[in-house]
């Protein structure tokens, strides 16, 4: 890997570099959101929210929301998910999260996620351990998703949202089984006998 931030290039001529990166892009159940964030240049102690505990993306959250110079949160809803598919549906969330930014990006950095856009973009795999940018989108992005689905885990009781954030898990599939789909299920997964769901 090159020295550095995968920001470091962009920072170094000056530009305004936003991150992205998606929570729920492979839920059964619930949104998809995408966060963006402008970083200035520096180093930071943000990590793939994926490897963090609740609390220390709580705590990097503030933190993000405290240093960045904008930051914003797209998000795709279940209709959109059935009707346009995943990728799309990530893409519009996307959309959304630059659109919401507060601040014109000059380059992009994303995990993975190649974005139909006239600036300079990086979207390597796994960017999230690369970029502090990429990491501090992933930990709003957890963060924001997680709040909606303890709230759903309200409104739909017995399907354990609020543990498993509407991802794959035993818990999960059990509840299915037992309780049918929830409105803010995705209609393209569906149970299939005592193995694990898969994509109808």
């Amino acid at each position: 890997m090159a020295e550095g931030p995968l920001e470091a290039p962009f920072w170094r001529k000056g530009l305004l570099v936003a991150g992205l990166d998606e929570a729920g892009r492979g839920a059964w159940a619930g949104p998809i959101v995408v966060g963006a964030v402008i970083l200035p240049p520096g180093r930071y102690p943000f990590r793939d929210s994926k490897k963090l505990s609740p609390k220390e993306r709580e705590r990097l959250a503030e933190e993000v929301r405290r240093v960045a110079l904008a930051f914003a949160l797209g998000v795709a809803g279940v209709e959109e998910v059935d009707r346009l598919g995943v990728l799309k549906a990530t893409l519009l969330a996307a959309k959304r999260a630059l659109k919401g930014l507060s601040l014109l990006p000059q380059a992009l950095v994303t995990d993975y996620l190649v974005l139909p856009t006239s600036l300079p973009l990086l979207a390597p795999p796994k960017a999230d351990e690369h970029s502090p940018t990429v990491a501090a989108a992933s930990i709003l992005a957890k963060v924001h998703r997680d709040g909606l689905m303890a709230e759903l885990d309200r409104l739909y009781p017995g399907y354990g949202f609020a543990r498993h954030k509407g991802y794959g898990t035993p818990e999960h599939q059990e509840a299915l089984l037992a309780l049918g789909p929830s409105p803010v299920h995705r209609k393209r997964f569906a149970p299939r006998g005592p193995g694990p769901l898969k994509v109808s």
